[in-house]
């Protein structure tokens, strides 16, 4: 940038693994900026994945889903006084925060009615329509059209702070893990929707056939809204698996637990890509959505897909009978398991 920069505004996509995609940008940008004061504005729910972050100077929490919500994120913003602002997130929602917050260098996707507004590279269309990429080349394309190095690794990175560290050793000495035992952790819940779940019934199967030949101790990773799911696994399977469901593990404690396992079997949500950041090994259970958005850091991961004409569809639920998900057999899994941990 041609004037000097003391303040870099960062806002944040929404989703969770989205927000763990888009970790390298901080550190990216303290590497070109050593002395920049770092913002970083991002939903209330997912605050404390960055929590902890050594590059963070300062994390604005919020929820900006209404106007109230939005005038409260930009008076933040005023505050900080941004120099530059770089949206992440592709919504109009997210620019006009960051322009009521008085930020005039604003760098982001050139799409929508924002493309007046906003500098920056115009995303990749084919046929009319926005191509799949993967989100961390997404978001470090913006970097690469604002001239910057990038020489770190790229693979995102997550921070715990003492207090995190703290909880989740309370809660592996609750459960009975000590530093020998093997650990597998099976995430069954997604809050994108029902579409991208696996059958409670079929990683009830799954955790029998680990916990027979390895021996693991299996922790079962509970979200909010997801304790009916976790319930009805424990009670079919014969395994002895560990709910986290009654400790309301948040997002912060969970980086300890993922931190803590040796393998994370899950569907395709946020938890994945805590795995990817902790170089945790993990088989990626994927029904609705579209690989090629998280076709990165795959150097440790097994995604299993069914070859249907239906996916990818997207949708929340699905209209018919699941079978990108049900055909998935335990017996397709437990062998991408045996792969990684033979």
């Amino acid at each position: 940038m041609s004037n000097p920069v003391e303040r870099i505004l960062i806002r944040f996509p929404n989703w969770v693994g989205d927000v763990v995609m888009a970790e390298p940008v901080i550190r990216i940008l303290k590497n070109n900026y050593p002395k920049v004061r770092i913002v970083v504005a991002v939903r209330k729910y997912a605050a404390k994945i960055l929590v902890g972050h050594p590059d963070i100077d300062r994390l604005i929490p919020f929820n900006d889903k209404g106007l109230g919500g939005m005038q409260e994120l930009a008076s933040a913003i005023r505050d900080e006084s941004p120099d530059l602002a770089i949206l992440l997130p592709n919504s109009f929602r997210s620019f006009l925060s960051v322009r009521w917050g008085g930020v005039k260098n604003i760098v982001g996707y050139r799409r929508g009615f924002r493309k007046f507004f906003v500098q920056g590279p115009n995303p990749i269309m084919e046929n009319g329509r926005y191509q799949p990429v993967p989100m961390t080349d997404y978001y470090l394309n913006i970097l690469h059209w604002m001239g910057l190095k990038i020489e770190v690794p790229v693979t995102p990175q997550l921070y715990l702070t003492a207090e995190e560290s703290a909880r989740g050793d309370e809660l592996l000495k609750k459960y009975g893990i000590q530093v020998q035992d093997h650990v597998v952790a099976l995430n069954p819940g997604a809050q994108f929707g029902s579409s991208k779940c696996w059958p409670p019934k079929h990683f009830a199967a799954l955790a029998e056939q680990v916990q027979d030949q390895y021996k693991s101790k299996l922790l079962l990773l509970v979200g909010p809204g997801e304790d009916n799911i976790a319930d009805e696994i424990v009670q079919t399977s014969k395994a002895e698996i560990i709910n986290t469901g009654p400790d309301k593990v948040d997002l912060g404690v969970l980086k300890a637990l993922a931190r803590r396992t040796d393998l994370l079997v899950t569907n395709d949500t946020g938890p994945r890509h805590y795995a990817v950041a902790f170089g945790k090994p993990v088989v990626v259970l994927m029904g609705p959505t579209d690989p090629r958005h998280t076709n990165c850091h795959l150097d440790r991961t097994v995604i299993l897909r069914e070859d249907l004409p239906c996916v990818p569809c997207h949708k929340k639920v699905c209209p018919i009978d699941h079978p990108c998900m049900i055909e998935m057999t335990p017996d397709k899994v437990f062998h991408a398991v045996q792969q990684i941990l033979n």
